[in-house]
């Protein structure tokens, strides 16, 4: 549709361009409310008329017999005081569409796209809220694929602050572990120092004197002085490689973990410290309450200056942020080093690395050098990634500072039925609450893997009782799929910026709009197939056959079917253009609620219209290639979403 509707535009232009002042831009072919007033409007003749000072119908009825003679248009009338509606020629349309099922028509825009999601602290297990990040990471990253954009996928990793130094601070001070003992800890442990890195607050309240111990030991990790920094540095990568292997169970994986050691040794910052002082970006305070900071005058906000070094000379996560974001761009004057880090599939995931690796291995690819950076950080971090943006401004980058673009989002919360269902204990001050806020300070939260095993048990449970005959390990992977189509969709289907409140019962439910009733309808449509292929030997290759048909008895339909029909296959049409929506609005409740709306229409389709059962071949075939049509759609949209398609359920 959407390369239907640009041809029609250019049509119209180069049709009426000499008799009527009608610019390209005018012509904006909308969807009319109801499929009976036609399949696209046009409004254009009330805009012509304020110029030629003509009644707007009087121009529409000049220009409709001339919009019917257009290639894909059967008709054209007039509606109202002078809308133009267009009615498609249906037969060629959906010739057309069918045998270019599942294709984008989509087209990059971009010399290359970079997208940096999930960005974790290496110190403890991945928590519910964190999946939010990842899934409307990746489904920005499947969208930009689909278009056709060079990309990469970067993972932030803060491998030197706060939050690991207070995990080494655990290990060293509270357990009195070395290094090799702390390397020979069995089983998850990510989850081990997620109860850890929890014991360190109320230490600290105890131990106030404490404070200076933990201070000296981020220091020494930020200096790369051992035994700090070398137990940080096992620590974050142990923990870095439990959190990709979380995420690859939601087919969630990386180009690229950037590490802000590495920003650190190979002195990121003080380049781009060189360079926003040599450009006047920035300027040191020599009096007042910032007295001996470096700061950058900010536009607006709730400051006039924001620190970027302190008087101490400690350098801000703002000042850093500005460093990465200037080389994402290609911006600033040095690269990192790099080494495989962990394969996944045929796929590798690089890291960086201040130092040549002792045993170079393959060439990496070129990293960095994007034209557009999404950063996708939650909405908490709205003003540190609004001065980071206006660094790029300060220094001139006009372009970059425009393409810098900060994917928000609110917080995950839980309902007291999930908090229950966990078994975790709840203080009684907060039992009376809707939800609860996650705090991994307090250990406060849903795992991240104890909430996917949690959701693949009681998906089980579900195909155990439909399914009693399946084999345990279809059982598995039918459940595994559940659980994951289940979680992602309960991410997506919501406004980015709304909090959400997690509930098994909700997400998992096999009716409503969630994503098992997505996953079921491509099962009942595949389940149509094998049943077409054991009853009518009907195969593949005879539905790739059929595809190529260029006639279907349209004509022969009843008005009620012709109806149903037409309005199912425009509906299907409109992917594109609801991905195009999401891309640009970065609001995925579009495509979520688009694929859901199509699911619905499909299923009411079905249950009107026999196919197995059919006796009429011509109408017979036109019903498979109709539901054909469909589930090229369905799986294109859930391929987006990342919601896998079980085979059965």
């Amino acid at each position: 549709m959407l390369n239907l509707k640009s041809r029609l535009k250019n049509d119209i232009h180069n049709l009426l361009k000499d008799r009527y002042p009608l610019d390209l831009e005018r012509i904006e072919l909308g969807y009319t409310p109801n499929i009976s007033m036609g399949d696209l409007a046009l409004a254009f003749p009330f805009q012509l008329a304020k110029e030629l000072k003509r009644a707007p119908r009087d121009i529409a009825q000049e220009i409709a017999p001339q919009l019917s003679t257009l290639e894909g248009v059967d008709k054209c009338e007039i509606a109202g005081a002078g809308y133009l509606k267009l009615f498609l020629d249906r037969t060629q349309y959906f010739v057309h569409r069918l045998k270019t099922a599942g294709v984008s028509t989509l087209s990059p825009e971009e010399d290359k796209v970079i997208v940096e999601h999930t960005s974790i602290n290496p110190n403890k297990a991945a928590h519910i809220g964190h999946l939010r990040n990842s899934t409307l990471g990746d489904t920005l990253v499947r969208i930009v694929h689909y278009k056709g954009e060079r990309l990469e996928i970067q993972n932030y990793i803060d491998d030197t602050g706060v939050q690991v130094a207070d995990v080494v601070f655990a290990f060293m001070e509270l357990e009195k572990k070395s290094l090799e003992e702390i390397k020979a800890i069995p089983g998850k442990f990510d989850f081990y120092c997620w109860d850890l890195y929890a014991r360190v607050g109320p230490y600290l309240e105890k131990n106030p004197d404490a404070k200076q111990r933990k201070n000296e030991i981020l220091k020494r990790i930020e200096e790369g002085t051992d035994p700090e920094a070398e137990i940080g540095f096992h620590i974050s990568r142990r923990i870095l490689k439990a959190h990709l292997d979380t995420m690859y169970r939601l087919g969630i994986t990386y180009d690229l973990q950037a590490c802000e050691s590495s920003i650190i040794g190979l002195k990121f910052w003080e380049k781009a410290f060189s360079l926003l002082k040599e450009r006047q970006a920035i300027y040191f305070v020599d009096e007042g309450p910032n007295q001996g900071c470096w700061v950058m005058k900010l536009e607006d906000g709730q400051e006039q200056e924001k620190i970027l070094v302190r008087s101490n000379g400690i350098v801000t996560y703002t000042g850093k942020d500005i460093a990465y974001q200037l080389w994402k761009f290609g911006l600033l004057d040095g690269d990192f080093y790099y080494e495989p880090f962990v394969e996944q599939g045929d796929h590798t995931i690089w890291i960086t690395n201040s130092q040549p690796p002792s045993q170079p291995e393959s060439p990496a690819p070129e990293f960095g050098h994007g034209s557009v950076v999404y950063n996708v950080i939650d909405v908490r971090q709205s003003y540190p990634q609004k001065i980071v943006a206006q660094g790029l401004k300060s220094l001139k980058y006009e372009r970059q500072f425009e393409r810098s673009i900060h994917f928000s989002y609110e917080m995950v919360a839980l309902s007291q039925e999930s908090l229950q269902d966990l078994g975790l204990v709840v203080a009684e001050e907060d039992q009376e609450r809707d939800f609860l806020e996650m705090s991994g300070r307090k250990g406060l939260g849903i795992k991240a893997d104890d909430l996917l095993d949690r959701m693949e048990e009681k998906a089980l449970a579900e195909v155990e009782q439909r399914n009693p005959e399946f084999s345990k390990e279809l059982k598995q992977d039918i459940s595994h799929k559940i659980a994951i189509g289940a979680l992602r969709y309960f991410m997506l289907k919501y406004a980015r910026n709304s909090v959400i409140v997690f509930d098994f019962a909700d997400a998992l439910s096999f009716e409503g709009e969630t994503g098992p009733y997505l996953q079921y309808t491509v099962v009942r449509i595949n389940s149509i197939f094998r049943k077409l292929k054991d009853v009518d030997g009907f195969t593949e290759e005879s539905l790739e056959t059929l595809i190529q048909k260029s006639d279907f008895p349209l004509e022969s339909l009843s008005e009620s079917e012709a109806s149903d029909f037409w309005e199912l296959v425009l509906y299907a049409s409109q992917l594109d253009e609801e991905v195009l929506h999401s891309l640009h609005s970065l609001e995925f409740l579009h495509l979520a609620k688009y694929t859901f709306n199509l699911c619905q229409k499909f299923n009411g389709y079905y249950h009107k219209y026999s196919i197995l059962n059919e006796k009429d071949p011509d109408l017979k075939a036109m019903r498979i290639a109709t539901i054909a049509f469909i589930r090229e759609t369905l799986n294109t949209a859930l391929e987006l979403m990342g919601i896998p398609q079980p085979d059965r359920m």
